[in-house]
């Protein structure tokens, strides 16, 4: 099982970002999927979740309102639109499917004036 993580970057506050995350090895569309962030010297959060078929979402209080997750099951990916960015939303974003334990590298999100 493989995660690849894409679509960082630096930004200025306000900005946009979309990630994207492909799994691999495993039944991507029978799975939900959750996107998490590590800042520096920060523990790991929880960002969004996206159910199997999509239908089901769910947010972290911090995003709620800024951030989309959506998926492509067609294309083993999971996306997260992330508008009106805050310097707070700087870290390392990674995606994981909570049946197994594999992580990816994550994408660096740097939000900087």
């Amino acid at each position: 099982v493989q995660f690849v993580e894409s679509g960082g970057g630096l930004v200025q506050p306000g900005g946009s970002l979309t990630l994207s995350c492909v799994g691999s090895g495993f039944a991507f569309g029978g799975f939900s999927m959750r996107w998490y962030r590590q800042a520096p010297g920060k523990e790991r959060e929880l960002v969004a979740v996206i159910g199997n078929s999509g239908e089901y979402t769910n947010y972290a209080d911090s995003v709620k309102g800024r951030f989309t997750i959506s998926r492509d099951n067609w294309k083993s990916t999971v996306y997260l639109r992330m508008n009106n960015l805050r310097s707070e939303d700087t870290g390392r974003y990674y995606c994981m499917c909570p049946a197994y334990t594999s992580w990816g590298q994550g994408t660096q999100v740097t939000v900087r004036g």
